[in-house]
């Protein structure tokens, strides 16, 4: 369900940290991964299919699935975070609820929770064919805030 949020930018300043770090992740930039959004405590990592990124069965392979999300999410908490800090993943739980078929994999971060040191985040992954948007990965995530 959207809100309000959801469409909602960063700030100038906290979009240029954060498109900054994610140039700087190696997987990232490997899988073929963009980022689509930015917003305060919201995330959006797009990846497109391409065979490099499939299992046997040519669905999105869980890793790539699970690796946008976790960035998602930590780019999500991230975006609350002071300038002069950076973010870790503690743990991470993903359950697969379809296979994931399309054009591209939606990975969406959103905060559920921010804290001073611990963060936790919500992580959703939509298959996107033409316009059509299944979920087909939902999980929860825990960020540590790091000085």
């Amino acid at each position: 369900m959207e809100d309000a949020t959801q469409h909602e930018q960063a700030s100038p300043e906290i979009q240029a940290r954060i498109r900054k770090s994610f140039d700087n992740q190696g997987l990232m930039a490997h899988l073929g991964a963009r980022l689509t959004h930015i917003g305060p405590g919201r995330v959006h990592i797009e990846l497109p299919a391409r065979p490099e990124v499939t299992q046997q069965h040519g669905y999105f392979h869980a890793g790539a699935t699970s690796a946008v999300a976790d960035s998602a999410g930590g780019y999500a908490a991230f975006t609350l975070f002071p300038e002069d800090t950076s973010v870790l993943s503690v743990e991470y739980k993903i359950n697969l609820l379809a296979p994931a078929v399309g054009d591209r994999i939606e990975a969406i971060g959103t905060v559920l929770r921010p804290g001073r040191t611990l963060t936790v985040c919500r992580l959703e992954v939509l298959a996107v064919q033409e316009e059509r948007r299944k979920l087909v990965a939902s999980g929860q995530q825990t960020l540590i805030r790091v000085d």
